[in-house]
């Protein structure tokens, strides 16, 4: 059976995640292994509607309320999609999983770190990616990179430059800067102000010996 693998890509806003996703997914696949792609919150209908509500609805939401929608989401996604692909030998590749819940829940939002890890494990059945790339992006680059445009909930908080939502995002920069720190040995920090093509080539290098190993 071909060796499954696990991989996350975590980081701010305007890091250069889904492009980095795409990247990797299609050298995969031309090295011939089969790969499933996930996008949190999402991939299951009931990820998709989370998604809607809690990253353009009108509405306000707690902190806490914000990371339980986002943790039923992920538990769905691993159940139906990457815990089946990963039994049958599969690559996952993710953009985002539970360490973003503890880096703007935790880190950004305030809430107690630990308690959201126990949330996050009782939701994946205690499923660790094998390698989580940080897209690492200072925050005022993250700002000319992303405005004028806004988008969704976390955006247009970036979009907007108020000191307290830049604040936000400085927090979980450090947030994952922080986490990243605590587990070397599962983490690939790269800086994103690198050349995309230099950025590929170091996530292309980590994956490509994990398979190998």
């Amino acid at each position: 059976m071909p060796k499954p693998l696990f991989i996350t890509f975590e980081g701010g806003e305007a890091t250069g995640k889904s492009t980095q996703v795409r990247q990797i997914t299609s050298f995969l696949r031309d090295a011939g292994h089969h790969v499933v792609t996930v996008a949190e919150p999402g991939g299951t209908e009931l990820g998709a509607r989370l998604r809607r509500l809690v990253k353009f609805g009108r509405m306000p939401i707690s902190p806490r309320a914000e990371a339980l929608l986002f943790v039923a989401a992920r538990a769905q996604l691993v159940e139906e999609v990457i815990a089946p692909a990963l039994a049958d030998g599969a690559v996952v590749v993710s953009d985002r999983f539970g360490d973003s819940t503890l880096a703007y829940q935790g880190y950004g939002r305030g809430l107690d770190v630990e308690e959201l890890r126990g949330m996050n494990e009782a939701a994946t059945g205690g499923l660790q990616p094998d390698l989580t790339v940080l897209l690492d992006l200072p925050v005022d680059l993250a700002l000319m990179r992303r405005a004028p445009r806004g988008g969704d909930r976390f955006e247009a908080g970036l979009a907007k430059a108020d000191a307290a939502d830049v604040a936000f995002h400085l927090r979980v920069r450090e947030g994952f800067l922080t986490l990243a720190a605590q587990e070397p040995e599962r983490w690939l920090v790269v800086n994103a102000t690198l050349p995309r093509g230099e950025v590929t080539r170091l996530v292309r290098e980590r994956a490509a010996a994990m398979l190998a190993g």
